[in-house]
């Protein structure tokens, strides 16, 4: 890498670093997260100075930024899936993928959107409290059953039937959102 480009590069991170991180970590929950998006944006920084000029830099890392954070909580929407049918399951269980997965960011798609996480939390707030904690933490927040355990002194096998129930329940739940979004 020229020295002029790496000189950019150590400049910007000055500049932006700190404000950048703050950016990051106001939207997403983990410090760990927020440190990770930084460094996939200082990465790119790099990438993309070897082979073109920014113009504004600041607004470049904060649109970077703001894209990789997005790209974050749509894996995690992704990785919510356990509401998904399996193959053990009937072909009647509503697969929410197809729904909230489409590529486009249309009125329409964003308020399907809102609406399922709305009917996603009004179903977890009628499972037991053990069941809701279990799938929160496991689903939304990204623990493991075995820190999970560790947090509760549960079983993991118990943590496991508990995390069960509360996905059949919110399958049966949001079933019927499911037939008035494909009707749509």
């Amino acid at each position: 890498m020229p020295e002029e480009k790496q000189n950019h590069i150590i400049q910007a991170i000055r500049s932006y670093g700190k404000g950048l991180l703050g950016f990051i970590r106001k939207r997403v929950k983990s410090d760990a997260d927020a440190e990770d998006i930084l460094q996939d944006v200082w990465y790119q920084l790099a990438a993309v100075v070897n082979a073109e000029q920014i113009e504004q830099t600041g607004a470049w890392l904060y649109k970077v930024a703001a894209n990789k954070i997005i790209d974050k909580s749509r894996k995690k929407t992704e990785e919510l899936f356990d509401l998904a049918p399996t193959e053990d399951d009937d072909d009647d269980s509503p697969d929410f993928r197809a729904i909230l997965m489409t590529e486009g960011t249309t009125p329409e798609t964003e308020y399907i959107r809102s609406l399922f996480w709305e009917q996603l939390f009004y179903a977890l707030d009628e499972l037991p409290a053990e069941q809701r904690q279990v799938f929160i933490w496991q689903e939304l927040d990204g623990v493991s059953f075995n820190e999970i355990a560790e947090r509760t002194g549960e079983n993991v096998q118990t943590l496991v039937s508990r995390k069960r129930y509360a996905v059949l329940h919110l399958r049966k739940r949001l079933k019927q959102l499911y037939e008035d979004i494909k009707e749509y």
